[in-house]
């Protein structure tokens, strides 16, 4: 745990609303806190460094941050009125598939209270299950003989019989010729079971907070007001009714929602905490249909994970009203304690219905979302880059946390749960040590240059704007996906920062709208408008996706999985999902390599084409971008081509393309281009492939488009004190499209 770090609320914020800020302090110092403009978040010296103004924005301290834990790990709770409950004879049957053996127990379900009073069901280290009853004045246990299988569906009931005395388990694993596993132990002499004074929970030990969490997946919990006969089970397991039924919790209903649904007699309701993955197959899934609206008896089950983390939780202990006026910027909060810093940032908005500028950055705020805390596997896997990094962010004095060492504050969705499958919903209410002045995504600056990804790389273009005079707003995704066309339409032009990946059905919506009512589209990145990305309908700044069919992915979502819980849409790429990149901004992803960088050739047609020759005023050489403190060059990295097939306009031109990228990368082509190893979709050679087009369209109603095709093209702008090839073509657009 770091001794200093917190988070913001949300993002951003408008002028007279309140961001409040979330921190943790175990440094045993008190909290000084301040608030700066982020002019340069990039720790290269040859850059000139991280540097920051400060702003007169005070900060009212709520509360003297103390340290605070991290709440990890999902689970349910429901409640069962009447409480404390004597049921007497009891059955409680479950489905489970568990996914990791650890060395502590994993609890399945527990009725259990601080008396020792009520029902447990746990996994033990030794893959056994385990039921146990507490009476108040005694206590009787009965664990498996076999262990359950990992991976694989089980049928778990728990009875206890007081007529006969006794407590019973049975375990039954679906797969074909299981043989079922069940064992009986006497109840405590001369005490009646009852269930404990407390709400039950499912996969934690406890109603009020993450302890013993189970991994895997559990589905359709049912509790009986009696001793079941095994014959009885079966016929519930088969859908038949059976006496006593209590309450039956039925996990493919309100999927999109953090509740769990009763559809017992008492309707006894729950909730889930830290939102597990909902919209996974169960134990009767049969592949022949692959969204659960589809077949939702198929899709009963939930994922439970350990590290699950939807909200810290911590107390707001800062906050900032944002006076009116003030300036749309990037800013962030600057908190001392112990000899320890740490920074916050955070985006100030323009207000609601109005502009400032001709000109809007979009902000790739749910981008950074969904690489937060992306621990990379070069840290985790090869002790000589993590080494490399360690020395390179000492030496230029960068931001010194990696979320590699950090996984206690939540992966990202590149990196998977302790049980190996993927992240698929994470959170901004937690610290994010990549969305930080100063971050080093990738070492060796021989070769990479400043090493930047996300927030820090944007910096370079927030900076070249402000050394050209450009008056701009920032503005982010969440207001993008919230607002649509109302907030682009006052702006003359729309540019967006390095990494655009993530968007919602709205955020597209809104800027093909803007393009084609004659707004000015400037796409400054490279694998942008790639993912399909849901959001939760009641919780801000909580983002699902699903790593479908096609594209480049950290992981693939299994068979049956690639519609979202929280939308019930079909997830994965937008391509996937009629909406390529080509369609919106004439490029769209086609090939991604190392974080090392090439540079453009100018097409010698756009010189003399007017349409597009405005584009290279100034600018002699054949070719530009050769140089950059993002992968050394202009064109590298992740890599967009038109294609006409995919939606590029007929009015598309490619006025410059990237080559001659550097072989060590190596370059990899985009799956969804590859059918065999040396043959494509589009019919070109993998070689050809490799490139990144730098393009120009007009649009019926007005609009143009100017695109680069690179991820690394905004870490060339600040060569040279921004007097560079790449700084003129950008100002030439920006100057002809703000006009």
């Amino acid at each position: 745990m770091l001794l200093l770090t917190g988070y913001a609320e949300r993002l951003s914020a408008r002028e007279g609303e309140t961001l409040r800020f979330h921190v943790a302090n175990a440094t045993g110092e008190p909290v000084r806190a301040k608030v700066v403009r982020v002019v340069c978040a990039d720790a290269n010296p040859q850059i000139g460094g991280v540097v920051t103004e400060p702003v007169p924005l005070a900060v009212s301290t709520l509360a003297e941050p103390g340290p605070q834990a991290v709440p990890s790990g999902s689970y349910a709770v429901v409640g069962i009125s009447g409480q404390p409950h004597s049921l007497g004879d009891c059955t409680v049957t479950i489905r489970l598939h568990p996914t990791l053996k650890l060395s502590r127990r994993q609890v399945v379900l527990s009725w259990l209270d601080e008396r020792g009073v009520g029902l447990e069901l746990e996994l033990t280290p030794a893959l056994t299950l385990k039921g146990r009853i507490g009476t108040g004045s005694g206590e009787a246990t009965v664990e498996s003989r076999g262990a359950v299988p990992l991976n694989a569906w089980s049928t778990v009931t728990l009875t206890v019989d007081t007529a006969a005395g006794m407590l019973g388990l049975s375990v039954t694993a679906l797969a074909a010729h299981a043989v079922a596993d069940a064992v009986s132990t006497t109840l405590p002499a001369s005490a009646q079971p009852a269930g404990g004074s407390r709400r039950l929970s499912l996969a934690s030990g406890s109603d009020q907070a993450p302890v013993d969490t189970f991994n895997g997946r559990l589905e359709n919990p049912k509790l009986f007001s009696r001793a079941l006969s095994s014959g009885e089970v079966a016929r519930v397991w088969a859908g038949e009714s059976v006496e006593g039924l209590l309450a039956a919790w039925d996990f493919a209903l309100e999927m999109h929602t953090g509740r769990i649904i009763d559809t017992g007699p008492g309707g006894h309701h729950g909730e889930l905490v830290n939102t597990p993955t909902r919209a996974v197959t169960g134990s009767t899934w049969t592949g022949r249909e692959h969204c659960f609206r589809h077949a939702p008896d198929q899709y009963g089950a939930i994922h439970f994970h350990d590290d699950d983390l939807d909200d810290c939780r911590w107390p707001a202990t800062h906050a900032v009203t944002i006076p009116e006026g003030f300036k749309s910027d990037a800013y962030a909060l600057i908190l001392t304690a112990g000899g320890l810093e740490e920074n916050i940032p955070f985006f100030v908005v323009p207000p609601k219905g109005r502009a400032r500028a001709r000109i809007a950055v979009l902000v790739s705020t749910y981008t950074y979302t969904i690489y937060g805390n992306h621990a990379r596997p070069e840290w985790m896997l090869d002790a000589q880059w993590r080494e490399a990094h360690i020395a390179q962010t000492k030496a230029w004095g960068a931001y010194p946390y990696n979320p590699g060492a950090h996984r206690e504050y939540g992966l990202s969705t590149y990196n998977y749960h302790t049980d190996g499958s993927g992240i698929a919903i994470v959170t901004w209410r937690r610290p994010m040590l990549n969305l930080r002045i100063g971050y080093i995504t990738y070492p060796y600056p021989e070769i990479r240059g400043s090493g930047l990804r996300h927030y820090p790389a944007d910096s370079h273009l927030l900076m070249w704007l402000a050394s050209k005079g450009y008056e701009v707003d920032l503005i982010t995704d969440h207001e993008l996906h919230h607002e649509g066309l109302a907030l682009l339409a006052r702006y003359k032009t729309v540019v967006t920062g390095s990494h655009p990946e993530y968007h919602t059905a709205q955020m597209l919506d809104a800027l093909q709208a803007y393009r084609d009512t004659g707004g000015k589209l400037v796409y400054l990145g490279g694998n942008g408008f790639y993912w399909k990305i849901a959001l939760d309908p009641a919780r801000d700044g909580l983002i699902e996706i699903r790593r479908g069919e096609g594209g480049i992915r950290a992981w693939a979502a299994e068979p049956g999985e690639y519609y979202n819980q929280f939308d019930a849409e079909y997830g994965g790429l937008w391509r996937r999902n009629a909406r390529p990149p080509q369609k919106l901004v004439g490029v769209g992803f086609t090939a991604q390599g190392n974080f090392v960088g090439s540079y453009y050739r100018i097409k010698p047609e756009a010189r003399s084409n007017p349409r597009v020759s405005w584009i290279f005023d100034g600018v002699t050489a054949d070719t530009v971008g050769g140089e950059g403190f993002s992968g050394r060059g202009a064109a590298g990295f992740e890599l967009d081509r038109v294609d006409k097939r995919l939606g590029s306009p007929e009015s598309a031109v490619v006025v410059a393309a990237s080559e001659n990228h550097p072989p060590q990368a190596p370059w990899m082509l985009v799956p969804e281009e590859q059918l065999t190893h040396i043959t494509t979709i589009p019919g070109e050679t993998h070689k050809q492939l490799i490139r990144a087009d730098m393009t120009w369209f007009d649009c019926p109603g007005g609009g143009e488009v100017f695109s680069v095709g690179s991820i690394t093209f905004c870490g060339a702008l600040p060569v040279d004190r921004f007097e560079n090839d790449i700084s003129r073509i950008l100002d030439n657009v920006l100057a002809r499209f703000s006009a």
